[in-house]
This record gives C-alpha cells, structure tokens and sequence, in this order.
C-alpha cells in the first residue's frame, strides 16, 4: 500500500472514532482522552520494540515482552530508563490494558495508576522534567467522561478499543510515520472545530513547512532548532521531516506558557519518536521568564507567536536593561508584544541563523515604539524578508499574515518582499498552501530578486526614507487586472459604426420618400 493510501486509511479510521464518540465529550476536550490513549499505546509499543529487538540480538528470539510478568521484568527497569527516559511493566502496557478492559470494574482507576506509573518511573532520572505531569489533562475520573464510575469506564472502553484498532501496523517499518501523523491529523480536525479556543495552538502542517523551509536554505543539518511559543510543537517538528530528525544534531527547544498545550507539545515529540534528551520543551512565559538561557543562540527558529497579546512591556522597569529588548532602546507597546517576540528570537539566534515569524501585519506599519523597533531592525540589516500570506489560512484568524524572516549575517544591504497573498487554494472554509504555492514563495526567497507583481528587493536607505513602513504593498506593485481599452481601436470602431449608422439613415429615408410619392 502506497504512503498515501496508508495515511487517506489513518484518517478516515480516526475520522470514524470522532463521529462514533461524537456528543459523548466536547471535541477539544475529548480530544486529551483520544491522543492521551494515542500516546499509551505508541510509547507501549515504542518500548516492547526496543526491548525485543535487544533480546532477539542477544539470541533470545522467542522473547515477548509483552509475555512476561512484572516480576520478570524489574531487572531492566534501570537500563531501560536510562535509554528510553521511562519504564513500564507489562501489566501496564496498552495492549494488557486493552485485553482486559471491558471486564475490569475498576478501569479508570488501573488507568490512572498506569499513568502515574510511567511518570515516576523517570524519578531520579535525567528524563524527569520530560515526563513529569505529562498526563495531567488526561482525568480518567472527570465527570465530563459520565456521571458514574460505570458510564465513565463505558466510554473509557470505546476510546481504549477504537485506537488499538486504528491500522498503525508494525511499529518498527512504519512507512509514514503513522503516530505522528495521527496525531497532526486529530489536531488539525479538532483545531478545525474548536475555532480559536483550539485553533491558536496549531500552526496548519503546510505552513510550518514552509517556515523551517525558510530557515534551513542551504544547509542539510543544523545544531538546535528553537520555538519560543511552541504551542502543540508542529513547527520544531517540521525540522525532523524536512531535514530528518538525525540532523538537527543537538535537538529540538520550544517553551509554551499553557499547561495543557505545553503537555501535548511533549507528547507529541514522543509521538514523532524524538527521544527524551533530543528536546527540551519548558513552561512558562518566554517574555518575562525565558528557560533557555544556557542554550542559545539556535541556528534555526520558527514560530507563530500570539497575536497582539499583553505583556508587562515598561510596566516592569527591568525589561528595558533586558539584553533581549535594550539594543532597540524602546519595548514593544503593553498591548502589542509582537515585536518583544521578534526582538526576543533575533537575540537568541546565531550569527549564521535564520528566523522565520509569523505576524499580524499591524507590526508592519504602526507607529510609537513599534516604529522605532522597526527602525532598529532595518537599519542594522536584521530584516530579510517579509513575505505577505494569504487570507483565512489559520484556524480562528481570518486575517492575511505575514513572515517575518531575520538573519544577522546578511550578504546585502536590502530587504525582499514577497507578496504571495494570492498563493493558495480553497479547502473547505480555510484557504491553504498547496506544494506548489510553498514552492513558489520559497523560490522567490531563493532567488533574492525582482518578480513583476510577485517580488521586489529594495534597498533600506528607500524603507527608511518611507518611514520605515514594512508593508508589502507599499513595495511590490499590483498587477492591474482591469480590462485595457485601446482608445484609438476604439474611436475608429466608433467611427464606422457612426457611418454605418448615416447610411442605413439614408437607405431608409429614400425609401419614406419613394413611399410618400406612391399614388393610392
């Protein structure tokens, strides 16, 4: 079976657990009881795998795993963990789980000590941040599951045995990375649902894409890849399918202040089988409380930050002597922290690096301290691109956006604009990027050239004359799709029509006249 029709099979068998189980939680919520059991069963299998083929090499090819009892299997916890960054005993594994659940009365509870389980078997070790609280959304006891512990175990059931029978097939040759991909799939159609309550924590796959597209031009590795509002983590995972995961060489960092998208972002770096010491994904507020200090600069950054939120700004008399924010001499408006997220990402990138940022456009043109950040953006040639997006392509925002594309080490003294607000395709009530799109705007980047009504390069000296305005439009002319008349075409067709007109006048007055000289 092609990649292809392996994955239309995955999502049309995740698309028929959400319609059986529709109504019986709302969709956003219930999605954590969905990718939560999604996560159990990848990292049971993720393990059992790893263990069995380390028995199968040791010449012990009978051995299952999955077989043996809990007393057996204590030897390895140690080893495992150290490998693996958590241990789960066989009772624990989703298929024991599974095979036993419609007769155990106390399911909920099994679940719940499975889950605390997995977590503190990381204690002591270097995956304990990774794991710690990673189930927390995952309330086995909610009441939004049933008013009973039997309607709750009732539904639990249903989830449990609608993702083991999702066709994931074996987990060691899967051929399209079938528990990320389920995964982005439910995301995107929850995300879909939910509006802007679910939608502003996922990034649409073909735009993450294109940004980690952006940023690794030229180059077939790179040391860190970094997201300072991560939300699910689908942009930093980009990095794994465009370059492969072996080559973003020392891993993948994000932080994220909400708690529950905070762990689905962990989630889903397992779920793409990144292992625990290839990411670092912190909670808290990236502004006021960065957590990656020790880890700068990155030679890749991609985000898609929070559009106008509040922040502190000069609220908090330390921000301005922040070395993030003080090179621009002015922060970013209370209301507006747009730009304290570029200012943050441009002091946190390497000097051979590139970012690519998502923006609302107001940053391109509003005055007072946004200006001046722009000012100093622009005048120390930080600013490489600026890339006008299409209309309606997120999920809650239907306004056009626009990238962001920074570099400190540029080979010019100008900056491209791309206008691609016509580049996309109608999907359902969204707009989206198709490949061909994502390919024409990156070969513009590439290129760094002129394109009639597309592209143009223009030097600082003329932005800085325009005040500073980033607006594409103000740069890239607008092809006039009015039809063109050509007046002289047009006189000399109206000329013979006039003369026409004086003949046929003619040939009917004659005719009046011979018929007014006819005797009756």
């Amino acid at each position: 079976m092609s990649k292809e029709k392996e994955r239309d099979e995955l999502h049309r068998a995740i698309w028929q657990i959400a319609n059986d189980l529709r109504g019986a939680v709302d969709g956003w919520d219930f999605k954590s009881y969905v990718l939560g059991f999604l996560f159990h069963r990848f990292i049971s299998e993720n393990l059992t795998t790893y263990l069995n083929k380390e028995e199968h090499r040791a010449g012990n090819l009978y051995f299952d795993y999955a077989q043996l009892s809990d007393a057996e299997a204590e030897f390895g916890r140690a080893d495992t963990v150290k490998e693996k960054g958590f241990y789960m005993l066989p009772s624990d594994l989703f298929v024991n789980i599974c095979r036993n659940a419609r007769t155990n009365p106390n399911l909920n509870e099994t679940l719940s000590n499975v889950f605390k389980n997995i977590e503190n078997s990381a204690k002591g070790f270097d995956s304990e941040d990774d794991l710690k609280g990673l189930f927390d959304d995952i309330d086995v006891n909610s009441n939004k599951l049933g008013g009973t512990v039997i309607k709750r175990n009732e539904l639990l059931v249903k989830i449990l045995e609608a993702v083991n029978g999702l066709q994931l097939g074996n987990f060691e040759d899967n051929t399209i990375d079938a528990f990320g991909d389920a995964y982005e799939f439910l995301m995107t159609m929850y995300a879909s649902n939910a509006g802007k309550s679910g939608g502003e924590f996922f990034t649409p796959q073909e735009v993450s894409e294109l940004l980690a597209e952006i940023t690794v031009v030229g180059k077939k590795s790179v040391n860190k890849v970094y997201d300072p509002a991560c939300g699910s983590g689908s942009l930093l995972l980009k990095f794994a399918k465009v370059l492969g995961k072996n080559n973003v060489r020392q891993g993948f960092y994000g932080q994220e202040i909400n708690i529950t998208t905070y762990n689905l972002c962990r989630i889903n770096m397992f779920l793409h089988d990144i292992n625990f010491e290839k990411f670092n994904i912190a909670n808290g507020d990236t502004l006021t409380d960065p957590k990656h200090w020790d880890d700068e600069p990155f030679d890749a950054i991609v985000s898609n930050p929070p559009y106008s939120t509040k922040w502190d700004g000069d609220n908090n008399p330390l921000l301005i002597n922040d070395p993030r924010f003080s090179p621009a001499g002015v922060l970013a408006p209370k209301n507006n922290a747009d730009l304290a997220f570029t200012m943050h990402m441009l002091s946190w990138l390497s000097t051979t690096g590139t970012a690519a940022i998502v923006e609302f456009p107001g940053v391109l043109y509003r005055g007072g301290a946004e200006q001046k950040i722009r000012k100093y953006l622009v005048d120390n040639n930080y600013i490489d691109t600026i890339i006008q997006l299409p209309a309606n392509l997120f999920f809650g925002v239907g306004i056009a956006t626009c990238i962001i594309v920074l570099k400190k080490s540029k080979t010019d003294n100008k900056t491209l604009f791309i206008n691609a607000s016509a580049e996309f395709v109608k999907a359902g009530n969204k707009n989206k990027l198709t490949e061909e799109n994502r390919q024409n705007i990156l070969t513009a980047f590439k290129e760094r050239k002129n394109i009639s009504y597309f592209a143009a390069l223009i030097d600082n000296a003329d932005v800085a004359a325009n005040d500073y305005n980033l607006s594409v439009t103000s740069y890239v002319e607008q092809e006039d799709t009015r039809e063109r008349i050509d007046i002289t075409a047009l006189n000399a067709e109206i000329a013979e029509m006039v003369e026409r007109q004086n003949q046929l006048r003619a040939e009917i007055d004659a005719i009046v006249s011979e018929l007014e000289g006819v005797t009756v």
